[in-house]
């Protein structure tokens, strides 16, 4: 099973991400917007953040969890290659350890500048297989 898939749409760019459980869909999501962020290039796991996050349901918390991810990014200068996603579905609650580097112009690429996680088309499938979808504002 591939990790995500591109969505092309009119202004925007999104991401369709698969996996086992939600809390993989969810980690997929990320290295999908990543690969958006840095066309591709690969990212070290030097640093590590934790993330605690809760929100009103999963679509919430989606578009929270992505969103503080694009912070840290545009804030910090960073990049995240790898995710590892505890997710409490019945209280929409996630806890998360991400692991990355600082954008570095030499190594990484340079790719889709994303301004922010919209609410535009955001799914989040609750059953096998499981899937989410959401698209960015470029």
């Amino acid at each position: 099973m591939k990790d995500f898939e591109i969505i092309e749409h009119t202004a925007d760019v999104g991401i369709r991400a698969f996996g086992r459980n939600l809390a993989e869909c969810f980690e997929n999501a990320a290295k999908g917007m990543f690969h958006l962020i840095t066309d591709g290039s690969e990212i070290s796991s030097i640093g590590q953040y934790n993330i605690k996050l809760k929100a009103e349901d999963l679509e919430q918390l989606l578009v929270d969890w992505l969103s503080e991810l694009l912070f840290l990014q545009s804030a910090h200068n960073l990049v995240f290659g790898r995710f590892e996603v505890e997710l409490d579905e019945k209280s929409a609650a996630l806890s998360a350890k991400v692991f990355g580097e600082e954008y570095n112009r030499r190594k990484h690429r340079y790719g889709v500048e994303i301004k922010a996680v919209t609410y535009h088309m955001l799914k989040v499938k609750r059953e096998p297989p499981y899937e989410v979808q959401v698209l960015f504002d470029i």
